[in-house]
């Protein structure tokens, strides 16, 4: 490495060592979009105390109109008229559009034609928009130690905590930076000595539903809401893929959390010990049954309707779609309910060719792909049109985020969500 001192757009102070092909993209020789893409990321390293990049192989970023707006968009546009390629592999997070059913959930014709100029900007890049919050359990899995930039809440934690791979939470502007240039600032997760556990969670019951592991990411995220944060689960046994996705989600919802190891599963907690790296933990936390049931009633319905269910955030695996569809066979939604499901435009097909999606459909079954619920275009005045008070959910995630929408989140587990669908459930 060489030492590069008062570079362009940056505090004549400051130093950061940058390779030979960096400074080079600094001075422009790799083109106007990966100089002002390096100059970004420099600002962003003086603002964490980062003194160097490290490359990335794998980009995931955040872009609907939803999240981008006019001025996102125009941004994009500006940036792929500079000849912009992706410089590593770069897939991109949710849309806030099915196009299929953006006439029948009333969305903007405008905004639904914006969004699909979005996914075409994308494309020119060479940015591959599969438009999904679970590309590691349907597009890419990171290894152990593997640096790279993902910019969903949901991805970015459970890429840190199961696989071990490195990176922080990454703005949209960040990882389309890191995907121009194939580089991020080494700071946070990159770093060994922000990786180690900071606090213990002793699990003292059995959770057995995904909302039950959505309650503990909610307990312990709200009493320990710090992005290097990094709690350390005991007790909890050997959770699946899908129930770790809906602890990460939730700790990242309720504690903007990035990180978390359970001794014996996730890669660097192979004992407690080794989680903490000879640390002692700052405190502990223990979660009983009781306390999940705490969680659990302390929701109220207001005296509303429960007429809206939803399975999303984070988007549904096939496992779940199948749960689903067992619990769905041979019946039927109760009118005047409507049941929401989104996933990716992978798992619907193969959910096609498997039969659970016309198991789901013919119970009255709404599937989404491509999109999450709580980003939809239009959802607020969804709202208001339908008389949508409360959203009843098994993801605690979900039962967060939709109050930015003021409406009200209510997590239940799995089979009584499906059971206040259908008419026989509270």
């Amino acid at each position: 490495m060489s030492r590069m001192n008062k570079h362009a757009n940056a505090d004549a102070t400051y130093d950061m060592e940058l390779s030979p092909e960096e400074q080079a993209m600094l001075r422009g020789e790799k083109g106007e979009a990966v100089q002002e893409a390096i100059r970004l990321q420099i600002e962003i390293a003086k603002f964490w105390g980062a003194k160097r990049m490290v490359p990335v192989t794998n980009v995931h970023i955040m872009g609907d109109m939803e999240v981008l707006g006019d001025a996102g968009k125009d941004f994009l546009t500006s940036v792929a008229a500079k000849n912009a390629r992706a410089a590593c592999a770069t897939t991109t997070n949710p849309r806030c559009v099915d196009f299929a059913f953006a006439d029948r959930l009333g969305q903007d014709p405008e905004i639904v034609g914006k969004e699909m100029q979005v996914v075409s900007l994308f494309k020119t890049m060479n940015i591959a928009p599969v438009n999904t919050c679970i590309n590691y359990q349907t597009v890419y899995q990171p290894h152990v130690g593997e640096h790279v930039a993902w910019g969903d809440t949901g991805t970015v934690i459970y890429a840190n905590s199961v696989f071990g791979a490195r990176t922080n939470f990454e703005s949209g502007p960040a990882a389309l930076a890191a995907a121009l240039t194939g580089r991020t600032a080494a700071y946070g997760f990159h770093l060994d000595e922000n990786r180690k556990g900071t606090f213990l969670v002793e699990i003292n019951f059995t959770p057995n539903d995904y909302a039950d592991w959505g309650a503990i990411g909610k307990l312990v995220g709200e009493m320990n809401q710090n992005y290097l944060a990094v709690p350390v689960f005991v007790g909890a046994g050997s959770p699946s893929s899908d129930e770790l996705k809906h602890l990460g989600a939730a700790l990242a919802a309720y504690g903007s959390m990035a990180m978390f190891h359970m001794v014996g599963v996730t890669p660097e907690a192979r004992s407690v010990e080794d989680a903490f790296g000879g640390k002692q933990p700052s405190h502990v936390m223990s979660i009983s049954q009781a306390d999940i049931d705490a969680v659990y009633a302390s929701y109220n319905t207001n005296g509303n309707p429960l007429d809206l269910v939803v399975f999303s955030g984070p988007q549904l695996s096939i496992l779940e779609i199948a749960k689903l569809a067992d619990l769905f066979r041979g019946k039927r939604v109760k009118p005047g309910t409507q049941v929401i499901v989104t996933t990716t435009n992978g798992v619907k097909s193969h959910a096609r060719q498997i039969g659970t999606l016309q198991t789901l459909e013919e119970a009255g079954v709404l599937i989404l792909e491509g999109v999450c619920f709580y980003i939809l275009q239009n959802l607020s005045q969804m709202r208001e049109s339908n008389g949508w008070m409360n959203v009843i959910t098994n993801s605690a995630k979900l039962a967060n985020n939709v109050g930015a929408h003021k409406l009200n989140g209510i997590l239940r587990k799995t089979s009584d969500c499906v059971d206040i669908a259908l008419g026989t459930g509270a």
